[in-house]
């Protein structure tokens, strides 16, 4: 079955128009802001496991007569 020479051009031009569009388009579609993937409470919990840690380390060092 053949398409009507009328359809075929309907379809033609709506895909030219789209040629002429290409690479109009913004950067990024998301939307920018200061998200942070983890939340404050995380965050800080995770710098008070880390400092405490090493805090512990280096009074356990010092404790124990220097290198041990």
């Amino acid at each position: 079955m053949t398409t009507s020479r009328r359809l075929a051009d309907r379809k033609s031009a709506k895909f030219q128009k789209n040629i002429t569009k290409r690479g109009s388009v913004p950067e990024t579609t998301v939307k920018k802001g200061n998200d942070y993937p983890v939340g404050p409470m995380v965050l800080g919990f995770f710098i008070f496991v880390v400092i405490g840690s090493s805090l512990f380390q280096i009074i356990r060092t010092a404790t124990s007569g220097g290198m041990a």
